[in-house]
C-alpha cells in the first residue's frame, strides 16, 4: 500500500527587513498581539493540512527561540541562508529524512500573516492533481510602465501580468532539485523562478488580495485592518 501524500510548509524568515526601519527583523514586530512570524505560522498551522512546518531563521537570530511556537511539535527549526533561496534550501533539508520527493511543499513568506485557511485549501485543491505545481498570484489592475532610469520605454500589456504572493507549491524533489540548481542565481527571488528555470511552467491560482507583504511601516497598520476583517 503507497503511503498517502503529505503537505509541509517552508518558511524563509531569515531576513533582516531594513525597509522597515524598525529595531528588529520585521517578523518580530508586534501584530494584534504577537509578533507578525507567530501570526503567519498560525495561520499555516490553523490549516491542520500539514505535517510540519520548517522555519528557516538566521544563526544568529536572538528572538526565535523567545518565541513559544519555536518548541511547537510540528514546527521545525532550520539554519537561515543568505538569500530567499538558502533559507528555502535550508528548510527543505531539515524535514529531508521524513518528507517523500512526491510530497507537496508550501512556501510562504513570513511577512504574509494575513493568509486565509480558505487560501491554502484553494491552493491545494487546485494543483495537487498538477503535474508542476505553482502559486497563489494576483491580476495586475495598474497601469504598468516599463523603465530606464526615470524615462518611460513603454506601457506593459497588463493582461499578461499577475501579481506573485505566497504559499507556492511544488513536489518536494522538484523544489529541492530546482533551488540546488539554481543555488546563487540572484534573479531566482522566489521558488516558482527556480522550477521555470528548469523549464518547468508553474501554474496560477487567482488568491485574495488581503494576503499582504508586510515591507514597510505604513504595511503593519494595513495588517492588523485586514486581520481584524477577518
Amino acid at each position: 500500500m503507497t503511503e498517502p501524500t503529505k503537505f509541509w510548509a517552508v518558511v524563509p524568515a531569515a531576513g533582516v527587513g531594513k525597509r522597515m526601519n524598525a529595531d528588529r527583523p520585521k517578523q518580530y514586530l508586534q501584530l494584534n498581539g504577537k509578533t507578525v512570524l507567530e501570526q503567519t505560522l498560525l495561520r499555516l498551522l490553523q490549516a491542520e493540512v500539514f505535517s510540519a512546518v520548517s522555519v528557516a531563521i538566521s544563526v544568529e537570530d536572538p528572538y526565535w527561540p523567545e518565541l513559544p511556537l519555536a518548541s511547537h511539535a510540528k514546527v521545525v527549526t532550520a539554519a537561515g541562508g543568505k538569500e530567499r533561496a538558502d533559507s528555502v534550501l535550508s528548510a527543505l533539508k531539515a524535514i529531508r529524512d521524513v518528507a517523500a520527493d512526491s510530497d507537496w511543499v508550501l512556501v510562504h513568506d513570513a511577512a504574509r500573516p494575513c493568509l486565509t485557511t480558505d487560501d491554502i485549501h484553494l491552493l491545494i485543491n487546485s494543483l495537487v492533481d498538477d503535474e508542476v505545481g505553482g502559486i497563489l498570484a494576483l491580476a495586475s489592475h495598474d497601469t504598468l510602465k516599463n523603465v530606464q532610469g526615470r524615462s518611460i520605454l513603454g506601457t506593459l500589456d497588463r493582461s499578461h501580468i499577475w501579481r506573485a504572493l505566497t504559499p507556492q507549491m511544488f513536489r518536494y524533489g522538484r523544489l529541492k532539485s530546482a533551488l540546488e540548481a539554481a543555488e546563487g542565481n540572484l534573479a531566482v527571488t522566489d521558488e516558482a523562478s527556480a522550477v521555470e528555470m528548469q523549464g518547468g511552467q508553474p501554474k496560477i491560482v487567482e488568491g485574495r488580495p488581503d494576503n499582504i507583504k508586510i515591507t514597510r511601516p505604513e504595511d503593519l497598520a494595513l495588517a492588523q485592518f485586514y486581520l481584524e476583517q477577518q
